[in-house]
């Protein structure tokens, strides 16, 4: 283990950019480790070479993602400390970050951990008490130094041993940011995100889907899945019976998202004719197809197809409509269904 290098929790926002150069100019190798769940940063992996070189090049930090994503769908069934204002479990988040990153120690070579956590920046999990109880239960006593507050804190092993002079960190707290960017300025960082949540989980609208997934309102076949939760944070979303979960396209972005995150249990529905959303009726090979409910539900969300299209060019308010169900195709002609259906089945 060499003691010159350190493992830094790496958001991409400013704080934790700061915490980790204020080490790096200590000669200390810091590689950031940013996480990667279906709830943030979730779009990383795709790019991933692409994305470390464009920190290499504004921070001159090396980063690694780490997936976190199958823990962290089963960290939701139950924080043991609970949710913030939406569907955020910000304590039990952290806990885990710094465990996986604790696990990852001996992978790197390195001694210790570095986080961007200022005391009282943020109401649920970094509180003084939340702080240490963050560390305690990761068993990251004595491991983490925060940079941005060691100042206001206990020193730890890095500075008592002398790998950090606890001299040149700081002493910042509270929720503004003005001293952050002052020392961002000295550092000669300047392209940096504002702040903001890029947690989906802290979203009032996708945190409220989460939750409804989360309770059972959709159905989610033998387990739930990180596929699930990317359908639910874009379209129209409709729970049509205890089985039929269906989503539409609002444009054309969407529905090529959609086209894209299509399981080989899923439906494809569309309009043959004219413009219109794409449908994708998640599990619908296992939980519609051959049931009692199938011919029920057919024009039902063929409908909402046709009522969310554009109108033909004789004004007809009716269209062919195909159900793509992998290994066959349905086509019929259907009418849009009522607003009132509509709003009956949206969630």
């Amino acid at each position: 283990m060499n003691k010159r290098v350190a493992l830094g929790l790496f958001s991409g926002g400013l704080d934790s950019i700061l915490a980790c150069r204020l080490v790096a100019a200590q000669g200390i190798r810091v590689i950031g480790l940013q996480f990667v769940t279906p709830f943030f940063n979730e779009e990383l992996p795709a790019r991933q070479k692409e994305y470390a070189g464009e920190v290499y090049s504004r921070y001159g930090l090396e980063v690694q993602l780490v997936d976190m994503s199958s823990d962290y769908m089963h960290l939701l069934d139950k924080p043991v400390y609970g949710f913030g204002k939406h569907f955020n479990p910000c304590i039990d988040c952290k806990i885990m970050m710094l465990s996986k990153a604790r696990e990852l120690l001996p992978r790197y070579g390195a001694s210790f951990l570095v986080s961007g956590e200022v005391i009282g920046q943020r109401p649920m999990s970094q509180r003084r008490d939340a702080l240490r109880v963050i560390e305690r239960d990761a068993g990251c006593d004595g491991l983490l130094l925060r940079p941005l507050c060691a100042q206001l804190l206990p020193p730890t092993r890095p500075e008592i041993e002398g790998i950090v002079d606890r001299n040149q960190l700081y002493a910042f707290s509270g929720r503004g940011r003005k001293q952050q960017r002052q020392l961002a300025e000295q550092l000669g960082v300047t392209d940096y995100p504002a702040p903001a949540g890029g947690c989906m989980l802290t979203d009032p609208n996708l945190a409220r889907r989460f939750r409804q997934y989360y309770s059972g309102v959709f159905p989610c076949g033998e387990q739930r899945s990180a596929e699930d939760i990317r359908l639910l944070t874009f379209g129209r979303q409709f729970k049509l019976d205890k089985d039929v979960w269906f989503i539409l396209g609002r444009d054309e972005r969407e529905n090529n998202r959609l086209a894209s995150l299509r399981g080989i249990d899923d439906w494809l529905v569309s309009m043959t004719s004219r413009p219109g959303p794409l449908g994708l009726v998640r599990h619908a090979q296992s939980m519609l197809a051959r049931s009692a409910a199938e011919r029920e539900m057919i024009p039902r969300l063929a409908g909402l197809v046709v009522r969310f299209g554009k109108k033909g060019c004789d004004g007809r308010e009716s269209a062919e409509v195909v159900f793509d169900k992998g290994d066959e195709q349905e086509l019929g002609i259907f009418s849009p269904v009522t607003e009132e259906e509509v709003n009956s089945w949206r969630v």
